[in-house]
């Protein structure tokens, strides 16, 4: 899968001498009209896109899958269609790492609007996400919002922030192409 975007923590520049650690993920991008499926954590006050880590053995597609369906109870997927890869490193503070680098494996796909019930880890939980369908431009604004005027922004908010936003720009070319 093609990489659509990068992203360097400055934090952990230089990378020389850094002990990195590696992890690929996959994540679902569900859109229903100008909605998107989205995972809202209460604890960074953030959207993200439903998704995770893959399991040795897994094809990116198989993890987005088993992701969407244990974080969203998304029913019905189908229509799986690559957007691309999101390649980032950033600070890591476990695993005896200092870097992450991670690589994001997008991918399209519809899912019934009705969800049904998420199965999620201790940790989610803890940290209140919940799906929710939301505008995909008031996700932006809210995700940019948090990065400006809160101290508790997540790691990962860049990284969900900038995907989205390639999402309404790709979203906004189609609908222009069509028009």
């Amino acid at each position: 899968m093609e990489i659509i975007a990068k992203y360097t923590d400055e934090r952990v520049l230089p990378l020389q001498n850094k002990s990195v650690i590696k992890r690929d993920a996959a994540r679902a991008i569900a859109l229903d009209g100008d909605e998107i499926l989205l995972m809202y954590t209460a604890r960074y006050d953030d959207y993200s896109l439903p998704g995770g880590g893959m399991d040795a053995g897994e094809t990116p597609e198989q993890a987005m899958i088993r992701e969407l369906r244990e974080e969203t109870g998304a029913r019905q997927i189908r229509d799986i269609t690559p957007f691309g890869c999101f390649e980032e490193y950033r600070p890591w503070y476990r695993d005896g790492a200092d870097v992450m680098h991670m690589l994001s494996y997008c991918f399209y796909c519809r899912v019934d609007r009705d969800l049904g019930t998420p199965t999620f880890e201790h940790y989610e939980i803890n940290n209140g996400m919940r799906p929710v369908w939301v505008s995909l431009n008031h996700a932006i604004a809210h995700n940019k919002a948090v990065m400006a005027n809160s101290a508790k922004a997540g790691q990962s908010l860049i990284r969900e922030t900038m995907l989205l936003e390639m999402i309404a720009s790709q979203r906004l070319e189609q609908r222009h192409a069509t028009a």
